[in-house]
């Protein structure tokens, strides 16, 4: 059987990223592993059982610092699944979440796009 573990997301700073996915979405902080004197082994992962791990990748070249905040060319990168959608909503609201879209009524439940602190787009499905 197999499952996907782990999606890299460059970022340009450990701990600000760190700090943003914890205090602002309510991540675990799952691993902080120094490997180098420029390089961690950092996990985080929202709460909910199984869930897939985000490896926060601080960029190291200049393509990979022009690739923070923009992976996926402007579309949707990560798709966060909730069963409590109106407690999630507040919860962006206030943390002062840019919500860039929504929310909305869809076949597949309340959807909104909302921007991680470097401007990655998320969904929020419940």
């Amino acid at each position: 059987m197999n499952h996907l573990m782990h999606i890299a997301l460059v970022v340009a700073d450990y701990d600000e990223a760190i700090a943003w996915y914890t205090e602002k979405l309510g991540f675990t902080l799952v691993e902080d592993t120094v490997l180098s004197d420029v390089k961690r082994w950092v996990l985080v992962q929202p709460s909910g059982e199984g869930s897939c791990q985000l490896l926060l990748a601080k960029a190291a070249t200049d393509e990979q610092k022009s690739r923070v905040g923009n992976q996926t060319g402007g579309r949707v990168f990560l798709f966060l699944h909730t069963d409590d959608f109106d407690l999630d909503h507040a919860n962006l609201i206030e943390q002062g979440i840019t919500i860039v879209r929504g929310p909305s009524e869809e076949e597949y439940g309340k959807v909104l796009v909302f921007a991680d602190l470097y401007g990655n787009l998320w969904d929020l499905i419940g």
